[in-house]
């Protein structure tokens, strides 16, 4: 079976420009072309962008994606590679998640700072979002 472009698109989730672009960086294969030159998408390019669209809705950058790539075309190989970068994006994900508590947290107490009652000019919000010193801890 071959999907168009679009076919693809709608199927995958992943729009036509970052097809395009995902064949010129070699991430799927180039695709067959009919005698008008239009791409043809295999059920393999389906499959791969899909497993592309996950793997960047779980953060992974795109060398981690391209080592998964490369390991899957060697299925007699071990694992584990493919753990340490799981492991390794767990990681990122957990640094994250403490920068962005600490975020919230500032945010909390800036947002809370001032109550609309005084002019623009001494608006504790806008004092705070301009000077880093303001805030209680480094975020």
């Amino acid at each position: 079976m071959h999907f168009s472009i679009g076919e693809l698109s709608k199927q995958t989730g992943v729009k036509v420009p970052t097809i395009r672009y995902y064949e010129k960086e070699g991430l799927i294969d180039p695709p067959v072309r009919t005698e008008g030159n239009q791409r043809r998408y295999r059920e393999t390019d389906r499959e791969r962008l899909r497993f592309i669209r996950h793997s960047r809705d779980l953060g992974l950058p795109m060398p981690a994606i391209r080592d998964l790539i490369e390991l899957s075309q060697h299925p007699d190989k071990p694992c584990h590679e493919a753990d340490r970068i799981a492991s390794d994006q767990l990681k990122s994900i957990r640094e994250r998640i403490v920068h962005l508590k600490k975020l919230e947290a500032e945010l909390a107490r800036i947002a809370t700072s001032c109550r609309g009652d005084h002019t623009v000019t001494q608006c504790n919000v806008l004092k705070a979002f301009g000077d880093h010193s303001q805030c209680l801890d480094n975020h």
